[in-house]
């Protein structure tokens, strides 16, 4: 517990004050923990030194690449960067003589997709009018659904939210989950931590209480299929980058897609 209260403090401080600064810093961090957490997810799958591995990175921090570091590259787009790793991962299964397998690919692809697109949406959110605000509203949220969870479960879970996948995580835990997102919101709300409506920091706080869980278990998935405990070691006592932004990379494109920020 020492050791991940340490770990926390350092990374909390070190993230909260990269992010208040934000322009360069921030996008560089982002670009760095996409770069780590496609890592992770190909180090489950024991393709993190293979070359198929090595166009996930790239197509990972492109996809994650602000918007205005791609006018750098125009008319190059990140659909252009998806296709063209698309037929190169197909010329790969050709040359490899089928020991490259469609399994492989789909991995790669999915796994770039999925982590380009949750960091890119950190900075597309930090770099709107009131990002500083509006990405801390939806950090706020997301620690306080883990953390009512973590104590309404540990208190009063009596009934399995999903033992195959998360064998400790109760329904009751959920519901004090999403209690807490929505106590968090209220509480923004009144100080006028965000200039938002009441209706539209509720909704965000009820998606955010349910989908952040959601991405939890998403990745408590992949490490069960892949049977490793946590996706890294960087931050001791807290596992990997996945481990740590699991919801937020499920959160942050949902909340962007549905327009409710910005």
């Amino acid at each position: 517990m020492k050791q991940r209260i340490i770990t926390g403090v350092i990374a909390a401080v070190l993230f909260i004050g990269i992010t208040l600064y934000g322009s360069w810093p921030f996008s560089l961090l982002i670009l760095l923990l996409a770069g780590i957490g496609m890592y992770e997810l190909l180090r489950m799958n024991r393709m993190e030194r293979t070359f198929i591995g090595l166009i996930g990175y790239l197509l990972t921090i492109v996809i994650a690449l602000p918007e205005q570091w791609m006018k750098a590259i125009e008319p190059f787009t990140k659909t252009d960067a998806i296709i063209l790793a698309v037929l190169l991962l197909l010329v790969v299964t050709v040359i490899h003589k089928n020991k490259t397998e469609y399994n492989h690919i789909s991995f790669v692809l999915f796994s770039a997709l999925y982590v380009g697109f949750g960091f890119f949406y950190l900075v597309e959110t930090r770099i709107l009018e009131n990002g500083v605000q509006l990405l801390f509203l939806v950090l706020f949220m997301i620690w306080a659904t883990d953390s009512g969870a973590y104590f309404v479960g540990k208190s009063m879970g009596k009934r399995k939210l999903w033992p195959i996948i998360s064998p400790n995580k109760t329904i009751e835990g959920a519901v004090g989950g999403i209690f807490f997102s929505i106590l968090v919101a209220v509480i923004c709300y009144a100080v006028s931590f965000v200039d938002l409506s009441l209706l539209s920091i509720l909704i965000i706080s009820v998606l955010v209480g349910v989908f952040g869980q959601i991405g939890d278990l998403a990745e408590s998935a992949f490490k069960r299929i892949y049977d490793v405990k946590d996706s890294g070691s960087l931050l001791p006592g807290h596992g990997g980058i996945l481990d740590r932004l699991d919801s937020a990379l499920f959160v942050f494109p949902l909340l962007h897609v549905l327009h409710l920020l910005g």
